[in-house]
């Protein structure tokens, strides 16, 4: 469970679901080699052709960006096609409980002499229609405080 904290930006420096104890695996022994290959190079005369090359052409880096572009691009994509699908997911659920509880009412009887007793029913419908529609909410609410009014 995520804390947001006074501004809302707290879950994003913790360490609980986070992603960067895992890349750092992968990550900090790329930086180290990455760091021993730049020292050989610019310390090592036989290196120095290769230096000129690589400051020259620039292609280590592009290929870098691109690389790190596409794959941000890539992840906010799947992000937001995640959210998007659990937006339009509540509203299906929202839709389908409204077309059980109109099929409810629909049926309801029409007998005056019923009249208090399904008026009391749909009334009490209505109220437990609501707080599944509140508990389902809050279910996938990330708030910090679970009291809602519903």
């Amino acid at each position: 469970r995520y804390h947001a904290g006074k501004w809302g930006i707290r879950f994003a420096f913790s360490l609980q679901g986070s992603v960067f104890p895992k890349a750092l695996v992968w990550a900090l022994p790329c930086a180290m080699l990455s760091a021993l290959i730049n020292a050989a190079i610019f310390s090592n005369a036989d290196f120095r052709h290769l230096k000129d090359w690589i400051s020259a052409n620039g292609v280590g880096l592009g290929g870098f960006y691109f690389v790190l572009g596409f794959l941000i691009v890539f992840r906010s994509q799947n992000a937001y096609s995640r959210w998007w699908e659990g937006g339009s997911l509540i509203h299906q659920m929202r839709g389908e409980w409204f077309n059980a509880f109109s099929s409810c009412l629909a049926f309801c009887n029409n007998a005056p002499e019923k009249a208090v007793e399904v008026e009391a029913f749909q009334h009490k419908l209505v109220r437990l229609t609501s707080m599944l529609y509140g508990s389902a909410l809050s279910d996938v609410s990330e708030m910090r405080d679970d009291r809602m009014e519903f």
